[in-house]
């Protein structure tokens, strides 16, 4: 076998492979014994049947399995001689080998560029010195308490109240033509946590279990649908029942059922849990930093396939958000070249960053195993409550499973360039600075967090407050806490 490589640009290889013919017989010769002495044939006893006979009867499956067995041979071999790794996948365009006959075909695929490394050892950064917060550990261990409670149907006809849990339905109406994307069934909302609008709320205030009722909603400008956002509506809503909720009294019972033994052990428990989540996520912070000043000393060439694969990606996300609010992507009165160019921006920026971290993993010498990359695709099926061999299998037969060894790869490059900064720990954030903190954007989360792994759904929503997090709810996601 020989083979000439064209460096079509600084990102992309071409290369042309030629095979003699002595090496097509071989192999075909070796795949026929093969067939020989695993096959049965009418006449013979097993592994004595003619090669030429066993050739002839699966003549189409030998020849396919070679020309397949052979180009992967070959671009195993041309890969380890050259020491490139394609970042996605490899385009082979040749056709099927035939006996006697030279063989010869082309593959194509694109690889990290090449480009001067910034100097990152070294480099200073503040990283946020991890405290405990009283009030924080008693918030924490208040929304444990809460959601111990206990529902149980209201006894006497009333209208709900704050604090019960209201089970309802509702459609929302416009002009008096309903709105597809404003309708619910057997929703459940809690009265009175501030997670509703206003109006929404209220209209639910004024119903008893099985009744009926009518009024308008009002939708800030900041809604998070913005079909919706600063319109106002007649909604309908039917309440199915109103049930009290019975939150338990701090004691060995709550701690019992959070698996603790008592309430000091569990203060203590969620404390660790608290200090190692923020601890984390200052540090989080800090490779962010470095990343976001360490990304604009490079200039290099971005490999389009990854490019489109992240355009792909976004578009999916997108399409998903949609569907939620009971949209469609195809729909949306753009073409899909329209749809995929308000995305390169965004792909282009996650592509940098991996590029960047997946260099810096060569220049590091990292490497990522496969009980490594096992360990990954159980941590995904868990998350998401799916069979991990099914998640290994959709990765394997979709040629994705080096997207997961370059998350890997990633995140330990970004690692490598953390521990040879200099930190330098300061006071921690303000309540309103902290607030303002994006989800820091290790290798993971800039580069691979942007698509939801396969069998995820999309939950309905409630008609809620804004955009805006209160500030409960970022506080409880920055922490982590297990509640």
């Amino acid at each position: 076998m020989k083979y000439t490589v064209e460096d079509i640009s600084p990102v992309k290889k071409n290369i042309a492979v030629t095979v003699p013919a002595e090496e097509i017989d071989a192999a075909v010769n070796a795949t026929v014994a093969m067939y020989s002495a695993n096959v049965k044939m009418d006449g013979f006893r097993n592994g004595k049947a003619p090669a030429s006979t066993i050739e002839k009867r699966y003549r189409e499956d030998i020849y396919n399995e070679t020309t397949r067995e052979l180009i992967n041979l070959h671009i195993e071999n041309i890969l380890k001689e050259l020491h490139v790794s394609p970042l996605t996948g490899i385009h082979v365009d040749g056709g099927r080998i035939e006996r006697g006959k030279p063989f010869t075909y082309t593959i194509s695929f694109e690889v990290l560029p090449q480009f001067d490394m910034p100097v990152y050892e070294g480099m200073e950064v503040e990283q946020e010195k991890v405290t405990v917060n009283a009030g924080d550990i008693d918030a924490m261990l208040e929304r444990i308490r809460q959601n111990m409670a206990e529902l149980t149907p209201i006894t006497e006809p009333r209208k709900a109240q704050d604090g019960d849990v209201v089970t309802l339905d509702f459609e929302g109406f416009e002009n008096g033509t309903a709105l597809p994307n404003l309708k619910a069934e057997f929703f459940q909302m809690t009265v009175g946590d501030g997670n509703t609008l206003p109006d929404f709320e209220a209209l639910v205030k004024t119903a008893e279990p099985n009744e009926r009722v009518e009024g308008t909603v009002s939708f800030p400008a900041d809604f998070i649908n913005a079909g919706l956002a600063g319109r106002t509506v007649d909604i309908k809503m039917l309440v199915h029942n109103i049930q009290e909720r019975h939150v338990p009294e701090f004691g060995e019972a709550v701690a019992q059922r959070a698996g603790m033994e008592n309430m000091e052990k569990l203060r203590v428990a969620v404390e660790d849990s608290y200090t190692r989540t923020r601890a984390n996520f200052v540090r989080s912070m800090a490779q962010k930093t470095l990343l976001d000043r360490l990304l604009p000393m490079t200039d290099f060439p971005l490999p389009e396939s990854m490019v489109e694969g992240y355009i792909d990606t976004l578009l999916d996300n997108k399409k998903a958000a949609l569907e939620q609010q009971g949209k469609r992507l195809e729909v949306q009165g753009k073409s899909a070249e329209e749809l995929r160019d308000e995305c390169r921006e965004e792909a282009g920026n996650i592509t940098r960053a991996q590029v960047f971290l997946l260099s810096v993993a060569n220049k590091e010498k990292l490497t990522v195993n496969e009980q490594e990359v096992e360990s990954l695709i159980y941590q995904m099926a868990a998350r998401n409550g799916q069979d991990p061999k099914t998640l290994r299998d959709y990765y394997m037969q979709n040629n994705m499973l080096f997207t997961l060894r370059d998350r890997l790869l990633a995140d330990k490059a970004m690692n490598a360039i953390y521990s040879k900064a200099v930190i330098k720990e300061v006071d921690a954030l303000t309540r309103e600075e902290d607030a303002k903190q994006t989800e820091p954007a290790t290798a993971k989360q800039k580069t691979a967090g942007v698509k939801a792994e396969p069998g995820e759904k999309a939950t309905s929503r409630a008609p809620k407050k804004s955009k805006a997090k209160d500030k409960e709810t970022e506080e409880s996601e920055e922490t982590g806490a297990a509640e």
